[in-house]
């Protein structure tokens, strides 16, 4: 019996798509196909007489469905065409995922990334890849936090060539040229553009499909600490941000490094949200202020400091409906109205195995309440570090943590 398998072609958006004779003996041979609607408007033509196609678009659940009943009726390979290389942001991977006993084989073409460098005759090698293809900003926010100096991204059709631009243009990424390749391999309607700082992009969209690659100019300044002096702050009122120094232990404290969700409680300014999202670009953080001014000054503050991406939650913690945000890795509070205990409970049920929760305690009384709050809710204390910055008061850094065996 033959074997059922899925055989992926990838393909350009050439008129004319050249196969060699092993791809073409498929094609030829098959009975059943699937792509997108570009894909079928390309290969339509070389398709044998009496062929099923299979259109690839949501949801996909109907697609694999689809796929199912052909498998069962029939012994046939369904051959699928996808664009460049189909293990690059590809339909490959969402088969090994929803199909992982059928077997696959892959026949990859260029990606589009890759055709873009050609056509610019830039070395490649080093390039950082992303995708905001059906995707959030992270990716793109993290590499251009980053620096590096090569990006490419695929793009769709709301997180365009104009969006990126304007993102980027209003959190301060200027030190970027972005070339836009649309409609790569397209021998009529390929175009390749290259936009400087301080152009004007184009009020007409950009042909689909498009991607672009950035190049950067200069090196955008990245401090290891942010002086407080240099943010907006809440009513001019200094007292009210977290001091620089005290900001950058307690993130050591909270050891950011290999966590991925980071909770900023009663951010006021924002201070301690933007440093993480600075020193930490992978991150993924919720900030959360009572006060309706924190809006605002998280906004400037983040445009100020090129720190895209932080979720910004307004109101009553205690009343929040914390379902919405990825359950947090490590937990900062910086304020908490008097109503620590009852933070720290909720806190408790929500952190992952092994978050860590760090608080400045200012006085003897606020450093016995966070300790008393921790002990009824399973949260292991984990230490405590001194400092006094210049003639202020000494400030203490408690930790606590949650247990890794706990079960959330």
């Amino acid at each position: 019996m033959t074997r059922k398998r899925f055989v992926i072609i990838g393909i350009s958006d050439c008129g004319q798509p050249f196969f060699p004779p092993e791809v073409a003996a498929i094609i030829t041979a098959g009975k059943v196909f699937s792509g997108g609607e570009r894909h079928h408007e390309i290969v339509r033509g070389l398709l044998p007489a009496g062929y099923r196609w299979i259109d690839i678009r949501v949801p996909l659940r109907e697609v694999f469905r689809q796929y199912e009943a052909c498998f069962a009726a029939n012994a046939e390979d369904i051959i699928v065409f996808a664009s460049g290389d189909p293990f690059f942001y590809g339909f490959a991977s969402t088969i090994r995922r929803e199909c992982p006993a059928v077997p696959l084989t892959v026949f990859p073409a260029f990606n589009s990334l890759q055709m873009l460098a050609h056509r610019m005759q830039l070395p490649y090698e080093r390039m950082r890849a992303v995708s905001v293809t059906g995707r959030p900003w992270d990716a793109l926010d993290e590499a251009l936090i980053q620096g590096e100096p090569l990006i490419g991204c695929l793009t769709d059709r709301h997180k365009t060539p104009q969006a990126i631009w304007q993102r980027m243009q209003d959190y301060g990424f200027s030190n970027y040229t972005m070339t836009v390749g649309e409609n790569l391999g397209n021998e009529e309607t390929e175009r390749v553009r290259t936009f400087t700082p301080g152009d004007a992009m184009p009020d007409a969209e950009f042909c689909f499909p498009n991607c672009l690659i950035l190049c950067r100019t200069a090196l955008r300044e990245r401090p290891f600490g942010l002086p407080e002096q240099d943010f907006h702050l809440l009513d001019g009122r200094a007292r009210m941000i977290t001091k620089m120094p005290i900001r950058l232990l307690s993130l050591s404290m909270l050891d950011l490094r290999g966590r991925q969700s980071f909770w900023d409680i009663g951010f006021c300014t924002g201070s301690v949200s933007i440093e993480a999202k600075l020193q930490f670009p992978h991150l993924r953080v919720t900030a959360f202020e009572v006060r309706e001014e924190g809006r605002s000054l998280m906004e400037q503050n983040s445009r100020r400091f090129g720190t895209p991406g932080i979720t910004t939650v307004i109101g009553d913690f205690l009343e929040a409906d914390l379902s919405h945000y990825p359950a947090p890795e490590a937990v900062f509070i910086g304020g908490h109205g008097g109503r620590l205990r009852e933070m720290v409970a909720r806190l408790s049920t929500v952190m992952q195995p092994g978050c860590t929760l760090v608080f400045n305690s200012v006085t003897d009384e606020s450093r016995t309440m966070f300790l008393r709050s921790v002990e009824p809710t399973g949260l292991q204390f984990a230490g405590q570090t001194q400092i006094t910055i210049d003639t202020h008061n000494p400030i203490v850094i408690l930790k606590a943590t949650k247990p890794i065996s706990e079960q959330s």
